[in-house]
């Protein structure tokens, strides 16, 4: 595995980012610590949470994946192994919502709290928000970076006029760019990141971070049937896909034949030969499945394999 400069920023991280989504919700303390655990002996690098996660779940008013980790990161005395990145724009709380100024300010003290840290390595607005004028947000994350609060600023769901637009004015008042992008991407979702906004990345070395890399479980070869739906909550959304995109897993079969790789191996290697993508990410919730996921960075596509691929999810 060799790590990769994620764009114009001076972090150099593994191939693969994990996803804390799962922590806290799906994955429980041992199970969440074991997964953790197993990426960074396994060489990863970067763990993505959001102050968001887990508050859809009952009961749950967000922060549990953060506080997670940093119950692990104390119990582990393994910060300086791993970039923390986590997010701000989508959890109502002191100080407004989404990119209120008072608000990211507020948000990222109770981030830094969770997870006992005193930087927060990659800090992203986790939507545009239209209500507040681009250089107010710029210049709340300026005056976190100045404090020493963040490290490298990061877009998430951004349209490419307005990640376009928002550098335009950082470069323009002196203040903090967008440095990395974390979009929807993946080989049967492509439309939200190719063409302007995939260009304009690469153009400018915005690293990029693609999160549903499997397309919620579609990828791995979980549902190939309408029996299949049923076997976990998020079967349901599932049908569109098996009509419209069979033919992607038909060609995977295909490369999978060809290189002993698994179906999920094989979608997060197409995604980190992409363009611009630096490493997708993809979360887990018992070690059997990180290894699995790890194994897609020692997996190489010949550009045959990558044709046939793209071909087939277009």
């Amino acid at each position: 595995m060799q790590p990769r400069r994620l764009g114009a920023t001076d972090l150099d991280i593994a191939p693969l980012v994990l996803g804390g989504n799962v922590f806290g919700w799906t994955a429980d303390e041992k199970a969440s610590f074991a997964v953790l655990d197993a990426f960074v002996d396994a060489g990863g690098t970067m763990i993505d949470t959001a102050d968001v996660y887990s508050a859809w779940v009952p009961g749950h008013r967000g922060g549990e994946s953060e506080s997670m980790i940093g119950a692990w990161l104390k119990a582990s005395g393994k910060r300086g192994k791993v970039q923390i990145a986590t997010k701000v724009g989508m959890l109502p709380g002191e100080g407004g919502e989404k990119l209120a100024p008072a608000r990211i300010a507020a948000a990222c003290d109770a981030s830094l709290e969770r997870l006992g840290v005193e930087r927060i390595d990659l800090y992203y607005a986790h939507q545009d928000d239209e209500s507040v004028p681009q250089e107010d947000v710029l210049e709340a994350f300026g005056k976190l970076a100045d404090a020493g609060k963040i490290h490298v600023l990061g877009a998430s769901n951004f349209h490419a006029a307005r990640l376009k637009s928002a550098n335009e004015t950082a470069a323009a008042k002196d203040l903090p760019r967008y440095r990395v992008l974390q979009p929807e991407y993946n080989l049967v979702s492509r439309h939200r990141f190719e063409g302007e906004l995939q260009d304009y990345c690469v153009e400018h070395n915005i690293g990029v971070l693609p999160y549903y890399g499997l397309a919620s479980g579609f990828l791995t070869g979980k549902y190939r049937s309408e029996a299949d739906l049923g076997k976990s909550p998020r079967g349901g959304r599932m049908s569109g896909l098996l009509k419209e995109k069979a033919g992607v897993l038909a060609a995977m079969d295909q490369v999978a034949e060809e290189t002993g790789a698994t179906l999920a191996q094989i979608a997060l290697a197409w995604l980190m030969a992409q363009p611009g993508v630096t490493a997708p990410i993809a979360s887990a919730t018992s070690v059997d499945q990180l290894r699995e996921l790890v194994g897609a960075w020692d997996v190489t596509l010949t550009t045959d394999q990558l044709d046939r691929l793209t071909a087939a999810g277009a």
